[in-house]
C-alpha cells in the first residue's frame, strides 16, 4: 500500500471513530429526551413516581405511563426515525438537498387516503381503517413513481417532476373532499393534517415498527452505492453501480419507511428535510452512518417537539405538525441562504 493510501485509510478510520461517537451521543440524547417526555405531563407525577409506575402497578400512575405517555413517545420516536432516514435516502437518490418524503407526493397521497375514509366511512381519526387507507395511497403514489421511472430510465428529474405532479393532484382532491364534507368531517380532516400522537397504541406501534425497521437493512446494504451516487450518475455507473435499480429499490424502501410513520400520526412536516441536514453537517456524507444517524436525529426532533407541544400551552396540546413546522421553516430558509457553501 502506498503512503498516500495509508494516509487516506488513517483519515477514514479517524472520521469513522467520530461518526460512531456521534451515533452514540445521538442515541444517548434520544434516551434523555424520551425520559423527559415520559416524566413531563399534566398529571403532576414526579420522576420517582414515573419510575415506580414503569415497573409495578401503582394504579392511576401505571395506566398513565403505559396507556398514554409511553405509547405516545414510542410512536413519536418511530415516526421521527422513519421520516429522518427516508429523507436522507430521498436526498441522495434525487440529488436534491431540499428533497424529503413529501417531495415525491407520498405525504399528499397518504393525506388523501385518510380524507377518503373520514369523508365516506366516518370511521374517525386514527382508526385502523384510516391509517390503512393512508398507507395504501402512499404506496400507490410510490408505485406510480416507480412505474414512470422505469419507463423513463429512473432519472432523478423524472421522479421529482412526477412527485410534484402527484402532490398537486392529491392536494387538489383533498381540497375537493374538504369542500364536500360536513363541518365535523372538515374539522377531523384538518386535525389529521396537523399531525397528532394522541391515538397511538401498542397495536399501531407494532405495525409501524415493521414498516419502518424492516427496510433499514436493505438501505444500509446499499450505503456504499449511495456514497458513489452522491458523486453523480456517471461516476456511479463507471464504478459498477446499477443506478436505475438502486434508485427504484431505494424509493420503494424509503417510501415504506415514511408511510409507516405518516399513516398513524398524520402529517409531520420538515423532519425528513431537517434531520438529514443536521446529521450531514456534523458527520459528513457517508451513508453507512448518515442513514441511521438521520433516523435518530429525526426521532429526537419529533419526541422533543411532542413534549414541547404538550407543555408549552398546557393543558392544551399543540399538534406536533405545527411544532415541527416552526422548527423546520427557519432551518429551511437557513439552507437556502447557505447553498453557496457546498457542504452538500
Amino acid at each position: 500500500m502506498s503512503e498516500s493510501a495509508e494516509i487516506l485509510c488513517r483519515r477514514y478510520k479517524a472520521h469513522s471513530h467520530l461518526r460512531w461517537l456521534f451515533l452514540v451521543c445521538a442515541t444517548f440524547l434520544l434516551v434523555i429526551v424520551m425520559a423527559m417526555g415520559l416524566c413531563i405531563g399534566a398529571s403532576g407525577m414526579g420522576f420517582w413516581d414515573v419510575i415506580s409506575s414503569l415497573f409495578k402497578d401503582t394504579g392511576r400512575g401505571h395506566s398513565i405511563i403505559w396507556m398514554l405517555r409511553l405509547p405516545r413517545i414510542m410512536m413519536a420516536a418511530l415516526a421521527g426515525f422513519g421520516l429522518g432516514a427516508a429523507g436522507a435516502v430521498f436526498q441522495v437518490i434525487l440529488r436534491n438537498p431540499l428533497a424529503s418524503p413529501y417531495t415525491l407526493g407520498v405525504g399528499s397521497a397518504a393525506g388523501f387516503g385518510a380524507v377518503s375514509v373520514i369523508l365516506f366511512f366516518g370511521d374517525g381519526f386514527h382508526s385502523l381503517s384510516t391509517a390503512s387507507s393512508a398507507f395504501l395511497f402512499s404506496m400507490i403514489s410510490a408505485a406510480f413513481i416507480l412505474a414512470i421511472a422505469k419507463m423513463k430510465r429512473a432519472t432523478s428529474e423524472t421522479m421529482i417532476l412526477t412527485g410534484i405532479a402527484q402532490m398537486f393532484l392529491f392536494s387538489s382532491l383533498t381540497a375537493l373532499f374538504q369542500y364536500m364534507g360536513t363541518t365535523e368531517q372538515v374539522s377531523e380532516i384538518v386535525f389529521w393534517f396537523f399531525g397528532s400522537l394522541s391515538k397511538a397504541g401498542w397495536k399501531e406501534i407494532g405495525l409501524s415498527s415493521l414498516m419502518i425497521i424492516l427496510p433499514l437493512p436493505v438501505l444500509l446494504r446499499h450505503a456504499w452505492d449511495f456514497n458513489l451516487l452522491s458523486s453523480g450518475d456517471e461516476s456511479a455507473l463507471a464504478l459498477g453501480v446499477n443506478v436505475n435499480h438502486l434508485r427504484m429499490s431505494a424509493v420503494a424502501a424509503a417510501s415504506l419507511m415514511a408511510a409507516g410513520g405518516i399513516c398513524f400520526t398524520g402529517v409531520i412536516g420538515f423532519v425528513g428535510l431537517v434531520a438529514p441536514h443536521i446529521t450531514r453537517m456534523v458527520i459528513g456524507n457517508d451513508h453507512q452512518f448518515l442513514l441511521p444517524a438521520s433516523g435518530i436525529v429525526g426521532a429526537v426532533i419529533v419526541v422533543a417537539a411532542d413534549t414541547l407541544g404538550r407543555t408549552i400551552w398546557a393543558p392544551q396540546v399543540i399538534p406536533i405538525g405545527i411544532v415541527t413546522s416552526f422548527i423546520g421553516v427557519p432551518f429551511f430558509f437557513y439552507l437556502l441562504m447557505r447553498r453557496s457553501r457546498e457542504y452538500w
